[in-house]
């Protein structure tokens, strides 16, 4: 008989803040170290970009507390990176990160709203 690993691992979590600057560029900071413009492509989607810039904030859009997981052989989630934001009210939205955040190596990368929450919400 296989043995099957079920995992879900926490890779981070801390405080997030989303800005939008003047040129309406939303701007994603986590920990307010790992700092990524929030770009939207047509016919492609949404996407992460790394960046290394001091981003002005026009308006803030939100802040709160995220999580990012390693999810594999979850049978009701995609085996990707997610990231989920706390919005309000005990509500997190969930994010799915097909490459993970952006790095060094990979300046951009795809992120998907999802409905897969993997926190649990308590009111």
């Amino acid at each position: 008989m296989d043995t099957v690993i079920i995992m879900i691992k926490l890779l981070e979590n801390g405080e997030y803040r989303l800005i939008e600057t003047r040129q309406q560029t939303k701007i994603l900071m986590l920990d307010g170290k790992n700092i990524f413009a929030w770009l939207h492509a047509t016919n492609i989607g949404e996407f992460l970009v790394s960046s290394h810039t001091k981003h002005i904030a026009d308006q803030m859009l939100a802040l709160g507390k995220y999580r990012l997981y390693e999810v594999k052989d979850e049978t009701t989630l995609s085996d990707l990176i997610h990231l989920e934001l706390l919005v309000g009210n005990g509500e997190w939205q969930g994010y799915l990160l097909p490459t993970g955040l952006p790095n060094e190596a990979k300046k951009r990368n795809r992120i998907i709203p999802t409905k897969e929450i993997i926190t649990k919400t308590t009111h």
